[in-house]
Formats: C-alpha cells, structure tokens, sequence
C-alpha cells in the first residue's frame, strides 16, 4: 500500500480541511468523495482534483478504489454514515465527536471489530508533535507525577438557534463539539475518571451554552473541564506535576507552543506544524493500515468508548437528552 486511496463522505468545511490536509501528504490520495447532492460533490471534487465524484454515500462506499473512508458529515449522522462504511467493506476514520452517545459508538465498534475492519475517531489534537511530547514528559516524569489539568474550550458563535451548535434536533451545544477536545485530553493523562462533578447552562434552545466539570480518579489526580459555545475563553490547558508544570498556549487543541516550568527553570519550547495539522492524524492512520492495525493505540477504540460514556454521564447529570435518543 504505498499510495493510500481515501474516500471522503461529506464535503463540508471539515471535509474541505481534511483534503487539504492530506494534500500535504505525497503517499495519500483523495480517490474519491461522496455527497447526497451531485452537485456538491462535483464541486468538491473541481476544488481537490478528486477523479471520483459520487452523488451518494452509497456509491462511495461501493467504490473498489478507496482504501479508507474519511466521515465528515454532522455527528448526529456518523453512527448511520460509519456503520454503512463498514458494513460495505471499508476503514473508517471518523470525525469527532465519534457518536452523540455511548450506545451508537458501541454499535460502530462492535460492526469494526466484527468485520475485523480499521475504525478510529478523528480526535486529530492527540497527533501534534507537541502532544507526542506531553505524552514523553508523563512517561519520563520531567515534571514529576503529573496530578492535575485544567482545560478550556469555549467560544461565541453567532446566534441562529437552527444553526448545528445550538440545535437540539443536531445534537448541538458545547459539551459535544468542544468540551470532547477536554475529555480527550484529560484521558489521555488519567484515564477514565472514577467520580464526576459538573454544573451546565441549558440556553434559551435546549442545549448547553457553556458548562463545567470536574473528574477525579483513582489514584487521586483531579480533571478540571469547561466547554462553552456562547463564551469566549482562554484555550489553553495546564498540566501540573509533583515538580513542575506544562502551560500549553491557546488554542490548546492546535498546540504549537508550550511553557515547561520545573523548579526555577522556565522554558518556552515551539512546535511548528506542517499542513494544516490534519495530516498527522492522517499519517498515523495510514501507518496503522499498513501495519494492518484494526484500531490506533495512540486513541484505541475502547477509550473513544468511555469517553462517549463520560460525555453521557455529564448531559445525564445535565438533564440534557437530544430529542432523537
């Protein structure tokens, strides 16, 4: 598989950035894409120089010449757009959040796993350079044990209560769309938290304007969380050690620079990015498939599945349910 061929479903912004981010990549290729509408895929195709244009899923999945198909569609739509993907055959990456809850993302791992078939959530913050360095600096203990994070995610889009961040009916508020980047990260560092603390303001539409929580776990380290879709905040995170601190500089969920402090030493360290950032995630999916990998030990299925668990649990203690669950 020297020339990985991927299939994109969906030609929104999100698609739009993917292909440009796998344009950066000379051992990628976009084969194919896939729209409900012929004319959106035609143009997406004219904007990527994408050979294959398919005015429906369907005949995207179907295509013999796609290796791995990317969901970029809205996420109350990437259980039934995923399961279709595998059921036909294909790897899938999906954009997060994975699923709006845990029973729709255990249904998408169940079908991968049964059909022995690559799936991952397209959670591309983990794949920096820099995360690969926070992810060092834990293993090596540079700061000490790592004990506490505190994350922010949050600002204010415009007001269109139709709009997906603040319609019920698609699964909008924060806590999906951003306040996952802060979950992801805190298990990234801790795991699966054993107790959850959180209080949420359900606006004027149905949905959660901004919230905030806290996880504590096992061995006692502390998860502090906010999310907000209505309140501009600072985008950065802060990871703090028995001997020291990391200040990831905002916004923290495309991280290119940090502070590292131990001690009196304070240093400011810089991780350019290549491409767009997509491309790293896309790179490690693709060595996955190589190596015939079904899941991605950087985000293994299982955690994509507790996170979808922890998500329910906060909308749960939030009295928040979508009306099509």
């Amino acid at each position: 598989m020297d020339t990985v061929r991927w299939g994109i479903l969906g030609t929104g912004s999100i698609a739009k950035k993917f292909a440009r981010g796998l344009q950066s990549l000379p051992d990628a290729e976009i084969a194919a894409v896939g729209s409900r509408s012929e004319e959106k895929a035609e143009s997406f195709g004219n904007e990527f120089n994408v050979p294959r244009r398919h005015a429906s899923y369907e005949a995207l999945c179907a295509d013999r010449d796609v290796d791995i198909i990317y969901v970029a569609t809205p996420h109350p739509l990437h259980c039934e757009n995923a399961l279709l993907c595998l059921k036909k055959g294909k790897a899938v990456l999906c954009e997060k959040p994975f699923a709006v809850n845990a029973r729709q993302a255990g249904r998408m791992i169940a079908k991968a796993r049964a059909k022995g078939l690559f799936l991952m959530e397209g959670m591309w913050t983990r794949f920096f350079p820099l995360m690969a360095e926070v992810r060092r600096i834990q293993a090596e203990g540079d700061i000490g044990e790592i004990r506490m994070l505190e994350v922010d995610f949050g600002f204010r889009c415009g007001w269109n209560p139709e709009s997906r961040l603040l319609n019920p009916a698609l699964a909008g508020g924060s806590l999906l769309d951003v306040g996952v980047y802060c979950n992801a990260l805190a298990f990234m560092l801790f795991g699966k938290p054993d107790k959850i603390v959180s209080q949420a303001h359900i606006g004027a539409t149905g949905v959660d304007e901004q919230a905030a929580w806290v996880m504590k776990y096992p061995k006692g380290q502390i998860a502090v969380c906010s999310s907000a879709v209505q309140t501009s905040t600072p985008m950065e995170a802060t990871i703090s050690g028995t001997e020291g601190r990391i200040r990831i500089h905002g916004p923290w969920w495309i991280p290119q620079k940090m502070t590292v402090q131990r001690g009196g030493k304070v240093e400011d360290r810089e991780f350019p990015i290549e491409g767009n950032g997509m491309n790293y995630e896309a790179a490690s999916v693709m060595a996955c498939l190589r190596n015939g990998q079904t899941e991605n030990p950087i985000i293994p299925l299982d955690e994509t599945l507790e996170i979808a668990r922890t998500m329910d649990a906060l909308r749960k203690q939030w009295g928040l349910k979508y009306p099509f669950e």
